[in-house]
């Protein structure tokens, strides 16, 4: 079994953020690590058809009430954007081309892109968003506006999603521990008892 947890996420995912304030701590717990790996919903929908959760009768209201039930009892700051859900192309592409050279910095991104959208109310859609939390970490916001913009980094978002898809992955928060797969941010109780037990 590999010692790398695999979460997959989109930045627009309400449960992915939440997710992603506890992978970490529950990975380390048990001697692991945790290989971030951002990706678009919108390409597995076009995929197999479906749409964002909020935006679904009856299950829209009921989720962002268990949105937010689910932050209070973790203890997690949360609030739903004024703008949500929105297109995260851009903060996936930087976050790639981050981990390209630093993977510490590339998540300390993705904290920081998460932690602004659904905490402080920042428009993760906008350009101007991703490059300023990329600049409060010391990175170079003409080389990150390039980068999003360059074909091998579009080409690597586009095999990101092929392969998460190509592996099952069809919502936001997935884990993978080896091959066996998580999918929700109630979830998470049970990956850290499978990484006690090994699993059943």
């Amino acid at each position: 079994m590999s010692d790398s947890l695999d979460f997959y996420f989109d930045f627009s995912s309400p449960y992915g953020y939440l997710a992603s304030e506890r992978i970490d701590g529950i990975a380390a717990k048990h001697g692991r690590s945790v290989t971030w790996r951002p990706m678009l919903l919108g390409a597995v929908f076009q995929k197999i058809g479906g749409s964002p959760l909020v935006n679904q009768p009856m299950k829209g209201p009921y989720s962002q009430h268990d949105m937010l039930r689910s932050a209070r009892l973790h203890g997690i700051t949360f609030n739903v954007p004024d703008n949500f859900p929105v297109n995260s192309i851009a903060a996936c592409r930087a976050y790639y081309w981050l981990a390209g050279s630093d993977a510490t910095t590339a998540r300390s991104f993705a904290q920081a892109l998460y932690r602004g959208y659904f905490v402080e109310n920042r428009d993760l859609s906008q350009p101007e968003t991703v490059v300023e939390a990329a600049q409060a970490l010391g990175v170079d916001s003409d080389a990150l506006v390039a980068a999003v913009q360059d074909q091998v980094i579009k080409d690597r978002l586009r095999t990101e999603n092929d392969a998460a898809i190509e592996r099952g992955v069809f919502g936001s928060p997935t884990v993978f521990v080896g091959d066996e797969m998580f999918w929700g941010h109630d979830r998470l109780e049970m990956i850290d008892r499978w990484l006690e037990t090994g699993g059943w």
